[in-house]
């Protein structure tokens, strides 16, 4: 198992998330036709709130990035990148438990989406999520909140 954690963003960091986004997105918008190179750094440089967002790193060093932003009704689970190197070793699924974990607490859905046909939507899976709507390109998938077991 790699050691990660987990620590705010901030401005600065907005050239190493978009960069990612462009390696990690590539194989799914590609294979839907909606690849664009300047397209999908742009989206998230117009987008990125490092209020919401949290670096992911391993051994210190940048890997990966996931935003969860409050709405009226649900948490969105945004942004979330990790490293090709680096997925399939548990560190998506140990963010995703730890990001779970604290939405459960204020007993709100989570939310997401992510595009059709892409890995990642096992992942969410496996951690609750169903589907919700799809349409030609996205996937958006709901999480209601796991409650705890009450002691009688």
């Amino acid at each position: 198992m790699v050691e990660w954690g987990m620590r705010p963003a901030s401005m600065s960091d907005v050239s190493a998330v978009a960069e990612l986004r462009a390696v990690v997105m590539r194989p799914d918008l590609e294979r839907l036709g909606r690849y664009d190179e300047e397209r999908v750094r742009q989206r998230l440089l117009d987008n990125f709130e490092p209020t919401h967002t949290r670096i992911i790193e391993v051994n210190g060093e940048f890997a990966g990035c996931v935003a969860l932003r409050q709405a009226e009704d649900a948490h969105w689970l945004e942004h979330f990148y990790l490293d090709p190197h680096l997925q399939g070793s548990g560190i998506g699924s140990g963010v995703l438990r730890e990001l779970l974990e604290r939405c459960d607490r204020s007993d709100v859905p989570v939310r997401l989406n992510v595009l059709r046909g892409s890995p990642a939507r096992r992942l969410y899976e496996r951690h609750g999520f169903t589907l919700e709507t799809e349409d030609s390109v996205d996937v958006f998938m709901v999480r209601k909140p796991a409650h705890a077991p009450t002691g009688r």
